[in-house]
């Protein structure tokens, strides 16, 4: 009989590498904030690089007061899905919210940013029909594309001129055909050329969905995500976002103008057998999209603080994951074990980064992956620099032949 969990060894074994290293980086914990920007982590003061908080809304009292009387008013869970007993008034609030933050007719709020994607994917596409994925998307994405049965054809990361190549290949489908694209890429900051795929959308007449989760609240001039930066922002059947990075809250959202839109509540079965966001977390979310769309100060204060991030990284001399600056930042490391050391020594100096290592990054590269703040003071992007500057420094010297 063969074990289950055999298949799991080679990853057991790299992770317990890393503990026996000293190192743990899947499981680390913030014992107490100070600030949103600052935490304890192994007893020491840390500067926070490395959580998605981008619009540092975390600790707003307005957010925090809005959770404690859904509390009272709601109680701590709505114990059903939203076609049984899950739905409540602040759902309905909340769409209506994020419907008029988007300038879209129709919302429809999920559980997880997670669910959003498997959710929005499984109730569009069936299995007559065809979804086109850039191959560095996330892995709801892919997993979206799984439960909706559709036949999966990837192409090439940000590339327009392989999508049609695929496209024409396909021209006589019966099916429909939808392609989905990152607004701003989580692993390595990069934006989908999106006015390019919308040239080809005009062409082949297919649908197209953008994940705008890392630069919904961030990027373009109302906050709309990376469609709205480059001008194009009528031209997306359906945009998917969610509430854990720019609202500091759980959940996720659907949102678009097709008159038909509201049939995902019934056709998506990752949507009608999970339970409804709690209570506490949909107010806060209702807030925080409030204070985004009244505050758009706070994406001056993120661009400033990851153009100062960039340039300093650029500075030193570091490869970047891409050549725009982005409130995703990442820097390669040669190998896994330059990752992890490197890692290390910024958290024993202070200051937390995200690491992702193969087979979960972009063309198996071996990654330190900051995610800026509009919450950073410039002092702490400067001792961010500062403190890479000095760990890539120590590292690069002892891996100097004849050195010790």
């Amino acid at each position: 009989m063969i074990d289950l969990f055999d298949k799991h060894k080679p990853m057991v074994e790299r992770r317990d590498a890393m503990i026996a290293a000293g190192v743990e980086p899947f499981g680390l914990t913030i014992e107490e904030f100070v600030t949103p920007t600052l935490g304890i982590i192994q007893g020491r003061q840390t500067i926070l690089a490395g959580t998605n908080n981008y619009m540092g809304v975390t600790f707003e009292k307005q957010c925090i007061e809005a959770g404690k009387k859904a509390l009272d008013d709601y109680g701590t869970g709505t114990t059903g899905s939203r076609v049984a007993n899950g739905t409540y008034k602040l759902h309905k609030q909340l769409e209506a919210e994020i419907a008029r933050f988007m300038d879209k007719k129709h919302c429809i709020v999920f559980s997880t940013g997670y669910t959003a994607n498997v959710a929005m994917m499984a109730g569009l596409a069936g299995p007559r029909d065809t979804i086109y994925l850039d191959s560095d998307s996330h892995a709801s994405i892919y997993d979206g594309c799984a439960v909706s049965g559709a036949r999966l054809v990837r192409f090439r990361h940000n590339n327009a001129a392989d999508l049609a190549k695929r496209l024409e290949r396909n021209k006589d489908s019966s099916g429909g055909q939808l392609v989905v694209l990152e607004g701003m890429y989580s692993m390595l900051g990069d934006r989908a050329p999106i006015a390019d795929f919308i040239e080809l959308k005009k062409k082949y007449g297919f649908q197209l969905l953008l994940d705008e989760a890392h630069s919904f609240g961030v990027l373009g001039p109302n906050g709309r995500g990376a469609a709205e930066e480059a001008g194009c922002y009528d031209e997306a059947d359906f945009i998917v976002g969610t509430f854990s990075k720019s609202c500091g809250a759980i959940g996720g959202f659907g949102v678009g103008n097709h008159p038909m839109f509201e049939a995902i509540r019934l056709a998506s079965r990752p949507y009608v057998f999970t339970a409804s966001p709690s209570p506490a977390s949909v107010a806060t979310t209702l807030e925080a999209v409030r204070l985004l769309a009244r505050e758009p100060e706070r994406r001056d204060r993120l661009r400033e603080n990851a153009d100062r991030l960039f340039n300093g990284f650029k500075g030193l001399g570091l490869e970047l994951g891409c050549d725009v600056s982005s409130p995703v930042i990442a820097v390669k490391c040669p190998d896994e074990e330059a990752a992890v050391g490197i890692w290390k020594g910024l958290l024993e100096s202070g200051v937390y980064v995200n690491i992702a290592l193969p087979p979960g990054t972009p063309g198996n590269e071996c990654l330190l992956r900051c995610s800026v703040s509009c919450a950073h003071s410039f002092e702490e992007i400067d001792k961010i620099i500062e403190l890479f500057g000095d760990v890539f420094g120590q590292f690069q010297g002892a891996s100097q032949p004849g050195r010790e």
